[in-house]
């Protein structure tokens, strides 16, 4: 249910947010206008369930994540302390139930945020007006269930959402299509009135010598058939389309409101995957920050335990999982140390001396500068591909891992740090999941979709694989085919509706690197 919290701030609250505000333009970030509220932890969890935003369109999940986390905090196993949105002005949320020293902690980590989601290149392109445009979704979507019934659009929702990260990430920064037709047709209209190319300068009494009707026109006949051949022989698409979201709405026989459900769950796919693609740095630059204030400036003596608490439990570290918390503030302050001390650039790289590197300092002072300029220009998988060295892996005892069929238990695999830097890269590239490009509209001249998966090493699951063709085809109204890698070898799966299968194929891989970011 949407619900409204516009209540003011406490008075002390109030004086807490300006007064680190205030600091944190004093230290140099810069950040929209930000908004705080106070709710509960009822409705911080509906805000949560909804992905930040008061107000979303109706559907199961929604219920089901808020129940999770209802469950996960009545048994003690987590807390939701903060949410911030991406919008302008920024509005972040404050739980009614913290303490005094965890408000400013959360008043100071939303204050890294805002200036990431303002600053970062990566979030450049997307809405700010966000909130406005997930309350006109839900109306939209709102009037569609009363038309045609909650169980027919939760039914196509389920659809479009399994398939929500077939985008093209890239997109956004890339010449709009409206621009791309608009040259095409200059170009069009620039060889329509050129002269013909077998056509000689010649003098007025002696054109038709030199230039004989006959000749031109078939010289004209020629370069027709040409350019139909051309048209006939090209790929529908014309290349590879990673936007596979933006094909199907573009060419899916879909009726005008499952058209409009399509585009919605799109635009908030590509709202929602820059915070995916800057997860460790956003989390990290927010730490980063937070530390920095509460212990330079906020932070009460008698608060010192409680901060010092909370705060390790943010940063603990588990074998099971990687903390981006962790990972992000520690690698933007050894970003900052390198850069304070000189230990970068061709002679840095170039010292074999263990000793000389590990006492190591020119007295630069620029690693603030430094932080400021990877905060504005870099998103996780650059981040780690450019400034994750050796020297760190070692300090946090980093190590790469792998399921040991003989144990039945993920295990250490190597503490080589290629292989740590190529797992942590794997992870990270497209949020962890498949590459998929439409590779052809009508494959085999029957209407049918081809896609290709942008293999990189790991295969795809054939339970998840199939569960996804399926709802590919249903929005499709045709068979799907998809190329991969099955048993390292190249391979078709082919569905059409209930109907999996998966047939052996000639050597053609596609492969990727996985440290390009996809």
């Amino acid at each position: 249910m949407p619900f409204s919290t516009h209540r003011p701030l406490p008075a002390e609250i109030k004086a807490l947010q300006d007064s680190i505000e205030a600091k944190a333009a004093e230290y140099g970030l810069d950040f929209f206008d930000t908004v705080f509220e106070m709710v509960d932890y009822d409705e911080m969890s509906m805000l949560a369930a909804y992905g930040g935003f008061p107000v979303r369109y109706p559907h199961w999940r929604f219920g089901a994540e808020y129940d999770e986390m209802m469950k996960s905090y009545s048994y003690g196993l987590s807390k939701i302390y903060e949410m911030v949105i991406n919008t302008d002005p920024c509005y972040a949320y404050l739980l009614t139930a913290n303490e005094l020293a965890d408000q400013k902690l959360v008043i100071a980590h939303v204050y890294g945020h805002c200036d990431f989601f303002k600053c970062n290149a990566w979030f450049s392109k997307t809405n700010r007006r966000m909130l406005d445009q997930m309350a006109n979704h839900a109306a939209r979507i709102n009037r569609y269930v009363d038309r045609f019934g909650y169980e027919e659009v939760e039914k196509f929702i389920d659809r479009c959402l399994s398939v929500e990260d077939l985008i093209d990430p890239h997109l956004p920064f890339a010449t709009p299509r409206e621009e791309i037709a608009r040259q095409a047709e200059q170009a069009r209209k620039r060889r329509e009135t050129a002269p013909p190319p077998n056509r000689f300068e010649a003098k007025g009494y002696m054109d038709d010598f030199v230039n004989p009707p006959e000749a031109l026109e078939e010289s004209a006949r020629e370069r027709r058939e040409k350019d139909e051949a051309a048209r006939d022989a090209r790929h529908f698409p014309e290349r590879p389309e990673r936007d596979v979201l933006l094909f199907l709405l573009d060419h899916a026989p879909l009726k005008d409101w499952q058209h409009d459900v399509l585009s919605i769950i799109r635009d908030e796919a590509y709202y929602y995957y820059p915070q995916g693609q800057t997860k460790i740095m956003n989390e990290g630059w927010a730490s980063y920050w937070h530390t920095t204030i509460m212990t330079q400036f906020a932070l009460d003596p008698s608060e010192v335990v409680t901060y010092a608490d909370h705060h390790s439990g943010t940063m603990a570290t588990s074998p099971q999982r990687l903390n981006p918390y962790k990972l992000g503030i520690e690698l933007f302050r050894d970003i900052e140390e390198r850069w304070n001390k000189g230990q970068f650039g061709p002679e840095w790289d170039a010292c074999e001396d263990r000793v000389a590197k590990e006492n190591w300092d020119r007295d630069l002072g620029l690693g603030r500068e430094k932080i400021f300029e990877v905060r504005r220009v870099h998103n996780d998988v650059t981040f780690i591909e450019e400034f994750l060295t050796p020297e760190f892996c070692a300090k946090h005892k980093m190590f790469s891992f792998a399921y040991n069929d003989s144990t039945d238990y993920y295990e250490i695999a190597s503490r080589e740090f290629e292989k740590i830097k190529q797992q942590l890269l794997t992870s990270l590239t497209n949020h962890g999941r498949p590459v998929i490009r439409v590779l052809d509209g009508n494959y085999r001249n029957r209407g049918e979709l081809l896609l290709g998966h942008d293999w990189g090493g790991v295969e795809l699951r054939q339970d998840w694989a199939k569960a996804t063709l399926t709802n590919l085809s249903e929005l499709w109204g045709r068979p799907v085919n998809l190329e991969t890698i099955v048993d390292e070898q190249p391979a078709v799966m082919f569905c059409d509706g209930g109907e999996f299968d998966v047939t052996p194929k000639g050597p053609r891989i596609r492969r990727r690197d996985a440290r390009r970011g996809g």
